[in-house]
């Protein structure tokens, strides 16, 4: 049982540091809802070690990479209920302005990363921490962070510009499918 004052420690860390670390949060998990659900979920597994953290310096990075955690392993439960479709469902937009729209059609994107390369993806972009910091966050080399970086941007990169092509695909569809028929009609006059 942690004594009064870790108590009274730990609750100023949360109100302190909570907006930061709930931003965190949305970006491990979109859904806001979600987001605050596994940062409670961070803080009581926290709370838990806190007497165990020594460098309470240290504290952030302990705190997302427990989130890091319990989303991974959110993730893995989730993966064997998912069933695929042929249609990705459209990507929300809370306002009509541009980078409204550019930022949710980025989280919805990170979605097709596996959980390493999105904490990688969010770590190092989002929380703009060096190479370095990512790998001690993540308990992994810095050449490994590189290369699951490198790899995660690819993917991003083919899932944006598939994207990209699919939001003009019913215009090319029709154009398709007109020339298709002008090529059947040429086809059959011959």
């Amino acid at each position: 049982m942690a004594a009064h004052g870790e108590v009274l420690e730990f609750e100023e860390y949360v109100r302190t540091r909570q907006e930061a670390l709930l931003r965190s949060a949305r970006r491990l998990v979109p859904d806001p809802v979600e987001a605050q659900d596994l940062l409670q979920t961070a803080l009581v597994r926290t709370y838990g070690r806190w007497d165990g953290i020594a460098d309470k310096s240290l504290a952030d990075a302990y705190l997302r990479r427990v989130m890091i955690n319990t989303r991974t392993e959110w993730w893995r439960a989730r993966r064997l209920e998912e069933v695929p479709t042929e249609q990705l469902p459209e990507a929300a937009v809370e306002d009509g302005t541009e980078q409204h729209a550019d930022r949710a059609l980025l989280i919805e994107a990170l979605k097709v990363l596996a959980p390493k390369q999105r904490s990688v993806v969010v770590l190092r972009h989002w929380e703009q921490m060096s190479t370095e910091e990512t790998a001690a966050a993540l308990g992994m080399s810095a050449g490994t962070v590189k290369s699951t970086l490198h790899r995660a941007l690819a993917k991003l990169r083919r899932e944006l510009r598939s994207r990209d092509l699919d939001g003009r695909a019913p215009e090319r569809a029709g154009t398709r499918r007109a020339h298709h028929g002008e090529r059947e009609r040429e086809r059959c006059a011959a």
